[in-house]
């Protein structure tokens, strides 16, 4: 140890059976001659050893400089922790790290059976773990007798207040006394747990031990653009290529664990699923298989994965994007733990890349963005696997060497070695052939300077050719370019300039590509109709392209007498507010005039009689 004097000899015993050959940073903080004794706001990289950390931070208050505790008749320190793995698993370190001491542990979490519990505490523990919500019920049942506390640490407080525990968390804090020391252990610290800190804590000292870019700098992180229907192979494919002893794979919903579960199950690989529809037990036994070795790869929902280790994770895999950038560093702080390296991949169908994008950059992390391990770069992985294969060089038994030499004479070496690799196919999970994803779409400021590049640029050597089509065919480039390059093989980019005039279009072609230009044309044929295309330095080629679906545009027909015209009516033109009044006048002189007309027609004929009606004339 760096520092033994600052740690009681029967912890330190302990530290050194386990293979502790030096403290890290956070165990090195909490122990420091300035802490002891007063409240601690922690917050470290996940997975640093924060468990032994706060151990040790509470050993003076709890144990003194004894080397073993009395007589277990009230807990003298109270962990609460926000899920049942992580509690069980920090009974488990602290099992140990007490051991010599002859420390009593209990638990008190959710899942267990709460008659079993109250048993435990009426026999005696000096340190009680828990979930919030059980540790709860205990107290208002009576079963946890609070009065003899001298410490309460807080695992993971932050997490705790994600999850809703904030009711809870007050309460046991409220039923503690008052006099006692509060240590609250955060991965990170938001503006909720600064302010639960100032309410039950005492002259806290703020402890930080890493920034938080330094959080995951031992995690490679890697997005992998796959086709949406390709999320399942992808993954499968990722598992293949890093072939890590142990990695988990984070969905969002039970339907897709079980799912996945079943799906990799069958496909060869060894398995456990962490929801929550399982019980207590099933989980404990599936976290077991993956320490044991007897499974390499955990399906969870992000929920039933919170605060649980495992110990040597080399890989993430994130099946569904997390929902936010907390989450996603939380969820891969599972691997790249205590200076040990990690990966992680996002899967990431293209449809959704701005939003990984978002996420990544609210993380602050560096992504390599990538496609999917293909089944080549597979093989070829699996190749160079088999050749550094330690098997190949490890050193074997007489009885061992015999077999093989007698196989080797009755088979042949390479009818063994053969039958070694079929084995060994047959025993690992085939990779999947996968979709290309599409390219992503530029931005539109991507491609509005993209274009002004390429206007800058100058066109270069170029041939001019004319096509026998022009204005009076209404010939337009809009008709005539895919004309150009279809029958010609030439991109768009490989013609220049199109000038149509009056019966005639003259266009250029790159000069390097002329000749392929000229080969093309002669080549083409069909159709009924032809245009000569001349080369206007150099020889003639005539072409008869294939223009039934491309047809040059039609004039339009001649209208009949009488026809009314089916074109749009042209837009009237704008007046000015003098043009308005002008024409009012000239209408209303208009109407005016025509008044006086009809009154001289009414009265020259006829004269006033015909403007008077004549009585009926009465029947005789």
């Amino acid at each position: 140890m760096s520092d033994p004097h600052n740690i009681n000899p029967v912890l330190a015993r302990a530290l050194e059976k386990k293979g502790y050959a030096s403290l890290t940073e956070v165990q090195e903080a909490v122990i420091a001659p300035e802490t002891e004794g007063r409240d601690l706001l922690v917050s470290a990289q996940t997975g640093s050893g924060k468990t032994v950390a706060f151990g040790l931070a509470i050993t003076p208050t709890i144990l003194g400089n004894q080397e073993t505790f009395g007589p277990a008749v009230l807990p003298q320190a109270l962990v609460v922790a926000p899920t049942r793995e992580l509690a069980i698993q920090v009974q488990r370190e602290l099992t140990w790290l007490f051991g010599e001491a002859k420390g009593k542990i209990a638990s008190c979490v959710g899942g267990m059976d709460p008659r079993a519990e109250r048993r435990a505490l009426a026999r005696g523990a000096h340190i009680v773990v828990g979930t919030p919500g059980r540790l709860r019920d205990h107290i208002e049942r009576g079963g946890l007798d609070m009065s003899g506390l001298r410490a309460v640490v807080l695992d993971e407080a932050d997490e705790m207040l994600d999850f809703g525990f904030r009711e809870d968390l007050e309460f046991i804090l409220d039923t503690a006394p008052k006099e006692r020391r509060t240590l609250m252990f955060s991965a990170t610290v938001p503006r909720t747990i600064s302010n639960m800190a100032k309410r039950y804590q005492k002259d806290a000292q703020r402890i930080s031990t890493v920034s938080e870019r330094a959080q995951h700098s031992d995690i490679e992180y890697r997005a992998l653009s796959v086709a949406p229907s390709d999320k399942e192979n992808a993954i499968i494919n990722v598992l293949r290529y890093y072939d890590a002893e142990s990695a988990i794979v984070f969905c969002k919903t039970r339907q897709d664990v079980n799912r996945l579960s079943s799906r990799f199950g069958n496909r060869g690989f060894s398995v456990v699923s962490l929801s929550g529809e399982l019980s207590q037990n099933e989980r404990t036994h599936a976290l077991q298989a993956m320490r044991d070795g007897r499974a390499r790869v955990c399906i969870a929902t992000d929920v039933a994965a919170r605060g649980i280790d495992l110990p040597g994770l080399e890989l993430v895999i994130h099946a569904d994007l997390p929902t936010n950038s907390d989450v996603l560093k939380h969820r891969s702080g599972r691997t790249g733990r205590a200076g040990r390296k990690g990966i992680c991949a996002l899967i990431v169908p293209h449809t959704m890349r701005k939003r990984a994008q978002r996420l990544v950059q609210g993380a602050r992390l560096e992504v390599e963005w990538a496609s999917a391990p293909s089944l080549q770069e597979i093989q070829a992985k699996d190749t160079e696997r088999l050749l550094s294969d330690p098997l190949l060089t490890q050193t074997y038994d007489e009885k061992a060497l015999k077999l093989a030499q007698e196989l080797l004479e009755r088979h042949g070496a390479e009818q063994v070695a053969a039958a070694f690799l079929q084995q060994r196919q047959t025993d690992t999970p085939s990779a999947e052939e996968l979709l290309d994803a599409p390219v992503h779409k530029e931005t539109r400021a991507k491609r509005e300077k993209q274009q002004q590049q390429r206007e800058r640029e100058p066109f270069g050597d170029s041939v001019w050719f004319k096509m026998t089509a022009g204005r009076k065919e209404r010939a337009e480039p809009s008709w005539l370019l895919p004309i150009i390059c279809r029958l010609g093989h030439v991109t768009k980019r490989e013609v220049g300039a199109i000038k149509i005039g009056e019966t005639e279009t003259r266009f250029e072609i790159k000069a390097k590509d002329a000749g392929r230009f000229i080969d093309a044309v002669k080549a083409s044929g069909g159709g009924e109709k032809s245009i000569r295309i001349t080369q206007e330095e150099g020889a003639t080629t005539e072409w008869v392209p294939e223009v039934t679906s491309m047809e040059r545009p039609k004039p339009p027909a001649k209208k009949k007498d009488g026809e009314r015209s089916k074109s749009k009516p042209r837009k009237k033109e704008k007046w000015t507010r003098a043009q308005k009044n002008a024409a009012k006048k000239q209408r209303a002189k208009e109407q005016s005039g025509n008044k006086k007309k009809a009154r001289k027609s009414d009265t020259g004929s006829g004269g006033m009689d015909a403007l008077i009606r004549k009585p009926k004339r009465k029947p005789s």
